[in-house]
């Protein structure tokens, strides 16, 4: 498979393994990425995988939405909420639906939607060199990918509220105590335990594996849906406010931004 495709996907022994490819971006996700990842996943529930891996590329697991892919005189007529409904949320949904396992193999940064779709995998292995960032409010936007619904079931409505309202970016270990992954290995060893952890998956009796996750996330989707919908109304909001213009710029020329500021002066 050619190395320049921004996306890859294998499938070996039952395991399918999607992977960011953009080490240069630190796999940010730009449009075309989201539809390839979407659809990914979709194909996951018909095919011959039994276990799903999610990774990235180069040192990084995805450092967010591609701000370079938007065009800042476009913002005014986009419609935000469409996208998010068709590109972001449909996987979201579906890696929760699949009946087979999803891990998130995590190394470098998970930012943005990269950690959303490190909350919505079953199962979150971290190398001791990731870190993780609700980075969303750095550029005037809100959380999206169900980070609404899954980050306060994980640790909490204050402490998800800390992490969102802040961006702070934490460590592997910070996040292994907060319980929002499962282990963290030296990266050394990060491939040999998620490799083993998948073999061993996709051995299990898959009837058996659809019935746990069904059973543990029964009731989930109808909730979901809801609060990815709220997302997207509220994402759709922030995108047209004058602080995500000046995030986004503050971003692309390396500064503070000042949000809140008065255009006019």
């Amino acid at each position: 498979m050619s190395t320049d495709k921004k996306l890859l996907v294998t499938l070996e022994r039952g395991v399918k393994c999607i992977t960011f490819n953009r080490p240069e971006r630190r796999n940010a996700v730009d449009f075309e990425m989201f539809a390839e990842f979407a659809e990914a996943v979709r194909e996951s529930a018909e095919d011959e995988s039994r276990v799903l891996v999610i990774t990235g590329a180069g040192d990084s697991f995805c450092a967010g939405l591609d701000l370079s892919a938007i065009n800042p005189a476009d913002i005014h007529s986009l419609d935000v909420a469409a996208s998010v409904r068709e590109l972001i949320n449909p996987p979201i949904l579906m890696m929760r639906a699949l009946g087979k396992p999803v891990i998130a193999r995590v190394h470098g940064a998970a930012v943005g939607i990269g950690f959303s779709y490190v909350l919505a995998s079953d199962i979150r292995v971290a190398s001791d060199s990731a870190s993780f960032s609700q980075s969303f409010v750095r550029i005037g936007l809100m959380p999206d990918g169900g980070s609404t619904y899954f980050l306060p079931r994980l640790v909490g409505s204050a402490r998800a509220f800390e992490l969102m309202a802040s961006g702070a970016t934490i460590t592997a270990e910070e996040a292994h105590s907060l319980g929002l992954v499962n282990r963290v290995v030296p990266h050394t060893e990060l491939d040999a335990t998620v490799d083993e952890l998948a073999a061993r998956l996709a051995a299990s009796p898959q009837p058996a594996l659809a019935r746990i996750k069904g059973a543990l996330s029964r009731g989930e989707q109808s909730e979901l849906a809801a609060a990815l919908e709220f997302e997207a109304e509220g994402q759709n909001e922030c995108f047209h406010s004058p602080d995500f213009l000046e995030g986004v710029a503050a971003f692309m020329q390396k500064r503070a931004p000042e949000f809140g500021k008065d255009k006019k002066d």
